[in-house]
């Protein structure tokens, strides 16, 4: 079998033009399934970013809220009852709202205000400049340097502008895990600062962070909390109902299953019918094989693993193609949501397994049914 196999290989590789097609076509048709889903990955880790980057064990919110981005403010009495359920180690508000900042250049920009609890400063992020308690000083504010952070004009620890028209002072500049997907910076302070700057409704917890006294805990503070009339959801819950909220109630989710769809069928019939040809172009030497004792399983092998090889070679160059220029991207743009994950690389290897497959289906199908007397006869 190794013989037949170096044989098929020898096939494959002996006209480079077709060979080149081969790989093109599955080449770029994984580029494409790999670039499309990486997008959705990175949009769906952006639109989590505040359930990262607070980290906390559970989240209390309204029933209508899909995101962390679409907050709907409780009542103050609700704290008070998640606090007294059992199993609570504790519990805290947090504030998540949009202000507009006024810079010194006079310019506007549209922030995403975070407010945290005055007396634990439960979420706050990891400071690379200044000091955490400076957040109590007067009208102290962090500052997230992430993509986002040129748009506040790069400012430092000292520096002052206005937020719905009060002062505020950069006291420290932070860094979190994840920034957000829409382009705003993110700014942290107090939960009774953050209320006092930003307008809000009568009610102003957005969300109740829950920190269970066990794992075991949480299953009986959801059942007390959906008494309340609210959910309870655990960090990994929140971010599944938001890329849920994204996948099927928005166009996003459509949007890119279509492309990759269309990925799929360029590859399929780019490499089909390149595959296709290639063996017509060879039905001479496979019907000599055919002639000299060649078993029909040995034409098999050798068509599965010219199509497989195919496959896997071009899987490897679209893989590397999407990772090179993904990461020249996001040197470029800083902000460009894009994000590789095992999700990815599976479902596109999956999908050009198929192609290998369908492609080589065909092929098998006109090479069993040649006679060794055609091929000499012509």
């Amino acid at each position: 079998m190794a013989g037949v196999l170096a044989l098929a290989y020898k096939l494959l590789v002996n006209d480079r033009a077709k060979f080149a097609g081969l790989l093109t076509g599955v080449t770029f048709a994984v580029f494409l399934m790999v670039q499309m889903t990486s997008m959705f990955a990175g949009i769906l880790s952006k639109a989590s970013a505040t359930i990262i980057n607070v980290g906390a064990t559970v989240w209390v919110m309204d029933h209508a809220v899909n995101t962390p981005a679409n907050s709907i403010p409780m009542p103050d009495y609700v704290l008070d009852a998640v606090r007294s359920i059992d199993g609570v180690g504790y519990a805290v508000p947090l504030y998540s709202g949009v202000g507009l900042v006024r810079l010194r250049s006079g310019a506007y920009q549209a922030v995403t205000v975070v407010g945290l609890d005055d007396t634990s400063l439960f979420g706050r992020p990891e400071l690379l400049e200044g000091r955490i308690e400076d957040i109590y000083a007067e009208n102290g504010f962090i500052a997230i340097r992430d993509e986002e952070f040129s748009k506040l004009e790069n400012p430092s620890v000292g520096t002052d502008f206005e937020i719905n028209d009060n002062r505020a002072v950069v006291i420290g500049i932070g860094q979190v895990a994840s920034s957000g997907l829409f382009g705003m910076p993110t700014l942290y302070t107090t939960f009774n600062r953050a209320v006092q700057y930003i307008p809000s409704m009568r009610y102003t917890i957005s969300y109740i962070l829950v920190q269970p006294k066990s794992p075991a805990a949480i299953p009986s503070i959801k059942r007390e909390v959906a008494r309340l009339g609210y959910d309870a959801l655990t960090q990994e819950d929140f971010m599944a109902r938001t890329s849920v909220f994204y996948k099927y109630q928005t166009g996003l989710g459509t949007n890119i299953l279509l492309m990759t769809a269309i990925s799929f069928l360029v590859g399929l019939s780019i490499s089909g019918q390149t595959f296709y040809t290639f063996i017509l172009e060879n039905l001479d030497k496979f019907g000599a094989l055919k002639a000299i004792g060649a078993k029909g399983r040995d034409l098999v092998a050798m068509i599965l693993f010219q199509a497989g090889f195919t496959a896997l070679a071009g899987y490897g160059l679209g893989i590397g193609l999407c990772a090179l220029l993904i990461a020249l991207a996001k040197i470029r743009l800083p902000d460009y949501a894009s994000l590789i994950t095992f999700g990815n690389l599976g479902l596109a290897l999956v999908m050009v397994l198929v192609i290998a497959a369908i492609s080589g289906y065909v092929a098998v199908r006109k090479v069993l049914t040649i006679e060794p007397f055609d091929i000499f006869r012509g």
